[in-house]
């Protein structure tokens, strides 16, 4: 499997700044025509797989020992305080690391403010959860487990729980040679690290992108050439992640603050990271607030249903009309972004 170090980057600001403007004007490459039947081949450089494993930190390096104890905890319920919960319990394999539910359920049995997002990918993200408040996936994999309506795990608890454990003390002494005792940074660089090898499985536009063209039928490739062109998705799914990385508001119906709320965010902005579409069959509802059921109904959306309003992206804010049959050729293509086994079979990347 194809993983690791983007050779080609998530494009910049000015990058994505020009895109927007040559889709204005109708300067992207076109879908296939007589003369040049390859519709993929203006996109293949920008929506190409990276090779190699994926990138760890300076501070935090993959290993492989870091990412087997980190695949441990995040399935180990002694991280959270009433040992009934684990980071499996909302981040489901299956489910592409998501839940299937609207919104992620709290302690209490209630539901919190925000959809449970995908986990594939992040080892090239900028910033992490919906409001990019956190600036690493260190930072991220230790706020769940203290928060009082997700984990509510306590450190000297957690850590006097797994020092109990001989077998995984002994883990902790090869992921970490050198350190007595298991402290709070390890068991965060550990997660951290699993996490960080958790890279989205081909798919049927992977081979497509690379040059197959018996991958596609015809509607999905239709579908392909709305994408990147009448629709404007690539403005902000753009790259082989399909993310800018960057924050949006698109128009939901939502009191969520979003960035707005993040010191040294946006303020008063309420946007949101553009999410990663891959292997998006399994991570419905969809949506920061999970508003939205569908694929059908996300593209209905931004067809005439967001709510307007000063916040609103430029590229967003304008009046996209889409025939159902362009409906459902966008859908059709974006069914291709999913692994035809499903993520629970896909094999973890690690370090060579």
């Amino acid at each position: 499997m194809p993983q690791g170090h983007v050779l080609l980057s998530t494009p910049t600001p000015c990058a994505v700044a020009g895109l927007m403007l040559s889709l204005l004007a109708g300067m992207l490459p076109s879908p296939a025509t007589a003369q040049n039947p390859d519709v993929a081949g203006p996109w293949r450089q920008m929506f190409q797989r990276p090779d190699g494993p994926p990138p760890g930190s300076a501070e935090n390096p993959l290993t492989p020992d870091k990412i087997a104890l980190g695949a441990r905890l995040f399935s180990d319920v002694r991280l959270s305080g009433n040992r009934e919960r684990a980071c499996t319990s909302c981040h489901e394999p299956a489910r592409a690391f998501t839940d299937g539910r609207r919104r992620a359920l709290g302690l209490a049995g209630t539901p919190l403010r925000r959809n449970t997002p995908s986990l594939f990918n992040l080892a090239w993200g900028k910033h992490f959860f919906w409001d990019g408040r956190a600036p690493t996936l260190e930072t991220q994999v230790g706020m769940p487990i203290v928060e009082p309506q997700e984990m509510r795990g306590d450190w000297p608890t957690i850590l006097r729980r797994l020092e109990a454990d001989g077998e995984l003390v002994g883990q902790f002494h090869q992921a970490f040679p050198g350190h007595a005792a298991i402290s709070r940074e390890q068991v965060v660089q550990a997660v951290a690290s699993y996490v960080r090898s958790l890279v989205s499985p081909p798919t049927r536009f992977d081979a497509w992108i690379e040059g197959d063209g018996e991958a596609f039928d015809p509607a999905e490739v239709r579908g392909f050439g709305l994408f990147v062109g009448k629709a404007g998705c690539v403005l902000c799914h753009v790259g082989w992640r399909f993310t800018d990385d960057r924050f949006h508001d698109i128009g939901l119906a939502s009191p969520d603050a979003g960035r707005g709320a993040v010191p040294g965010g946006m303020p008063g902005l309420a946007a949101f990271k553009t999410p990663g579409l891959r292997e998006l069959e399994r991570t419905a509802p969809y949506m920061h607030d999970g508003s939205l059921a569908n694929l059908t109904a996300v593209i209905n959306h931004y067809a005439g249903r967001l709510v307007r309003r000063p916040s609103l992206a430029p590229h967003i804010n304008r009046r996209l009309r889409l025939t159902a049959r362009e409906k459902a050729d966008l859908v059709a293509f974006l069914h291709t972004l999913s692994s035809a086994a499903g993520p629970a079979h896909a094999r973890r990347a690690g370090p060579n």
